[in-house]
């Protein structure tokens, strides 16, 4: 038997694919919505993937564990370190100012979807939201389109026209179920008719924000995952899930969000202007999440930093404080792009800059949200059995491409 040949990536060798292979991203998957959809009796195929029809590991995402960060290296097969992307925002030194990390230009390495693509396999991605579309095809010959903009696209920018005919679906609110719903439904849809070789499928964390494990809400999102999942793998395909992160409730029991104001209290100590706190979860879409995570990045004096980070460790709900060389070294960042001091809060804690910058009107329900540790770890599953020497190791979800081309069994 011939051995498939091999692409290397980001010094990562993969085997080409024996079969059309879809990874997915579910955007702030716990394990535990899985785990409850399928005793609820919504789940039956993710249901059979666990009890044993495929393979199932428990993974770590990146930090900080938030979107671009994660669906970058899930992409790229590598951390930040390597990539650039260690946020949704930073702050940009070069040109000193606050800017979203959804720029091509900020990213340091190519992808596995332009590497394939290049060598002749067909490939498309579909995201929900389109601040990511622009990154995950850079440079990529094929399909990449958004759900948020399906009604936009075009063959010259996308690879593909008329989507909403060929989905047969309206254009989604972008603060909707039904975002990530046209994701899955025009995977299915492509598969059936243009069957890509590779495709990547990323979808938005707005019922993981809104709900829990268990609830009808979340319980019908993953019925709606499910029956997707298995239509694929009907269609043949080999199926890898994972998640850029978990979400975890992040409110006392009141119901009101344990937020520390972090750049009101440096303020306070230091001085106005002496110290800049960065939340890298902002992004355009801050309804659910009010830009409160549990990650942050502060910029401040060299001479201020023992100093700073003693008194920020002192404050109720932090959970970790860190200098950039220590960050760098522990979460595989890239040193320049993160700040003097990173900051980690506990689980049920987030941060933000000055109260009067976080608009909490939207928020309906409870805060949930994610950004810290306690959100790292994430599901990983295959519609395959794998080699026994892969039951062993440390999962990242940035493994999914070699658990798929690599690890799975082949006919």
């Amino acid at each position: 038997m011939t051995p498939a040949p091999t692409l290397t990536v980001n010094g990562r060798a993969y085997r080409w694919m024996d079969r059309p292979l879809v990874v997915v991203c579910i955007d702030g998957c716990e394990f535990e919505y899985l785990t409850a959809a399928i005793a609820a009796g919504v789940a039956p195929f993710l249901g059979r993937l666990i009890a044993g029809a495929g393979s199932a590991y428990v993974a770590d995402c990146v930090m900080p564990s938030f979107t671009n960060p994660n669906n970058l290296s899930i992409v790229t097969g590598v951390p930040p370190a390597v990539h650039g992307i260690c946020g949704n925002y930073f702050f940009d030194t070069e040109r000193g100012e606050e800017v979203m990390m959804n720029d091509p230009r900020l990213l340091r390495t190519g992808t596995l979807l332009a590497a394939f693509a290049a060598a002749g396999a067909k490939v498309a991605v579909i995201t929900a939201k389109d601040k990511l579309r622009k990154l995950l095809g850079h440079k990529m010959r094929g399909i990449c389109f958004s759900s948020e903009k399906a009604d936009q696209v075009s063959l010259a920018e996308n690879g593909i026209e008329n989507v909403l005919e060929r989905v047969g679906l309206p254009v989604p609110s972008v603060y909707s179920a039904a975002l990530s719903e046209f994701v899955f439904v025009a995977g299915v849809k492509l598969m059936e008719h243009e069957r890509p070789d590779l495709m990547y499928l990323s979808t938005t964390d707005y019922i993981q924000h809104k709900a829990a494990p268990g609830t009808a809400l979340a319980n019908d999102f993953y019925a709606m995952i499910d029956r997707n999942l298995e239509r694929l793998d009907e269609l043949g395909c080999t199926l890898v899930l994972t998640a850029d992160h978990g979400m975890n409730a992040k409110h006392g029991e009141n119901g009101q969000p344990n937020v520390i104001y972090l750049q009101d209290t440096l303020d306070a100590r230091l001085g106005a202007g002496r110290a800049r706190v960065i939340l890298p979860i902002t992004d355009p879409y801050v309804v659910h999440h009010g830009a409160l995570g549990s990650f942050a990045l502060v910029y401040l004096p060299a001479s201020d930093v023992p100093a700073v980070a003693a008194q920020i460790a002192k404050i109720p709900g932090i959970e970790l404080v860190l200098t950039r060389t220590e960050a760098a070294a522990r979460f595989e960042l890239p040193g320049d792009r993160i700040g003097d001091l990173v900051i980690i809060s506990q689980k049920d804690t987030v941060i933000g800059t000055n109260r009067d910058r976080h608009d909490l009107s939207g928020l309906d329900v409870p805060l949930r949200s994610h950004g810290g540790l306690s959100e790292q770890k994430v599901p990983l599953l295959i519609n395959r059995a794998v080699s026994e020497s892969a039951h062993e190791r440390r999962w990242r979800n940035f493994d999914a491409f070699d658990l798929g081309l690599n690890l799975a069994a082949r006919a």
